[in-house]
C-alpha cells in the first residue's frame, strides 16, 4: 500500500513557518530558524503544507506504508 509524505527541500526553504501554521497534525517545525522539518511519524500526507508554501519547496512523494 502506498502513502504520501511531505518532503522539504531544505536548501531552498526560507523558514517562514507558513507550513507549520496549516499542518493539522502538528508534524512540522522550523528547525533553528533555518528550515522546516517534518516528523514523518505524524505526517499524513494531506498536502496542506505544500499548497501553503510560498517558496514551493515542499512536495509530496509516494512511500511504501510500513
Amino acid at each position: 500500500m502506498m502513502k504520501r509524505k511531505a518532503i522539504v527541500n531544505v536548501n531552498e526553504c526560507v523558514a517562514c513557518g507558513c507550513c507549520v501554521r496549516v499542518c493539522p497534525k502538528n508534524a512540522i517545525k522550523v528547525s533553528q530558524g533555518i528550515y522546516a522539518e517534518i516528523n514523518y511519524n505524524l505526517c499524513v500526507g494531506c498536502g496542506k503544507c505544500a499548497k501553503e508554501c510560498p517558496a514551493s519547496v515542499i512536495t509530496l512523494v509516494e512511500v511504501t506504508k510500513q
